[in-house]
């Protein structure tokens, strides 16, 4: 009895495994970000999802939550670590608050334009930045997407740095976004990125930064008159896979969470790139001033009131950035 219940058992496993499409265990894991699913880094995000899916065979299916649905910046950051979450992106000026030296980029006017960006993300500085990160954190940065260059927008006219004086500005609680504000004597405000729109329109800020791709995405022109391209950051995101995932995959695994995540990166940086080049005209369509200003004027005045230590940042870093080609 015994040997025909075995033959059996061995018999509808053979079975099961030769029958398309049979059950396997299968991993759920969380992605998730702070961005509207209009955007890019959305619409890459569950591209990347869908294609893990079919590389591994859908050993993996993973949710992608999008607009801070899992939380603000802060808390998906956290939640690497705590596992509430499994993937993010999120910016290096995040990932500094528990590696400060990775936020170097952040130091306004460290990149020349998205080209010299992209050309630090296949640097030897990037490199060992991203590891110093790892080795701190454990999660892994697996890919890096242009995020577009910061600008200002306001209800209020600015063609100099002095003409931000006093000026209630809204800006990530984040030490190296307040640089060029506070160093133009802004005064700044650390509201939530899901609350800008209503802080704009009804006026607890005047002002805030974010690329123009964002200003679009986000609405911000609708409660604002004017666009100031300040141009003080060029941005970038992280594609980050949280230490007790990564130590679970296995090395193929690593590899085509890699790739994908790198593929993905880089449709949603062509696309950032298209979208921003039209959006002056847009903006100004929409009835908003656009203004061009003198970023030597406002580097310099960074530069003589902000220092690289005052954020534990390396001012070697940066010069190793600047000689990125």
């Amino acid at each position: 009895m015994f040997k025909k219940v075995t033959i059996l058992s061995l018999a509808a496993a053979a079975a099961l495994m030769a029958t398309p499409g049979a059950v396997f265990a299968q991993t759920k894991l969380k992605w998730a970000h702070v961005y509207e699913t209009s955007e890019p880094f959305h619409t890459a995000s569950v591209w990347a999802a869908q294609e893990i899916g079919k590389r591994t065979n859908n050993r993996y299916q993973i949710d992608v939550y999008p607009a801070s649905q899992l939380g603000k910046e802060t808390d998906i950051n956290q939640g690497l670590a705590l596992g509430s979450v499994d993937i993010i992106i999120s910016g290096s000026s995040f990932a500094a608050k528990s590696y400060p030296p990775i936020g170097v980029t952040y130091y306004p006017y460290t990149f020349r334009d998205a080209d010299h960006l992209l050309a630090y993300t296949k640097s030897d500085v990037f490199k060992e930045l991203a590891k110093g990160y790892a080795d701190k954190t454990g999660h892994q940065i697996v890919a890096v997407t242009y995020y577009g260059v910061r600008q200002t927008s306001s209800n209020k006219p600015i063609k100099a740095c002095a003409d931000m004086k006093g000026l209630k500005m809204r800006v990530p609680d984040v030490p190296a976004y307040l640089a060029m504000p506070r160093a133009c004597g802004a005064n700044t405000a650390p509201i939530a990125f899901a609350e800008v729109y209503l802080a704009l329109q009804n006026g607890t800020v005047e002002a805030q930064e974010n690329p123009l791709t964002t200003i679009e995405a986000k609405k911000f022109y609708e409660v604002q008159k004017h666009i100031v391209l300040t141009g003080h950051i060029v941005d970038h995101l992280n594609t980050v896979v949280a230490g007790n995932l990564w130590k679970k995959l296995s090395e193929e695994d690593r590899k085509i969470f890699t790739a994908v995540a790198q593929e993905a990166a880089a449709k949603a940086t062509n696309e950032i790139k298209a979208n921003e080049a039209k959006l002056v005209a847009f903006f100004k369509d929409k009835g908003l001033t656009v203004t061009e200003v003198n970023k030597d004027e406002f580097r310099g005045a960074v530069i003589k009131a902000i220092s690289f230590e005052s954020f534990d940042y390396r001012k070697s870093d940066w010069d190793r950035i600047q000689a990125v080609k």
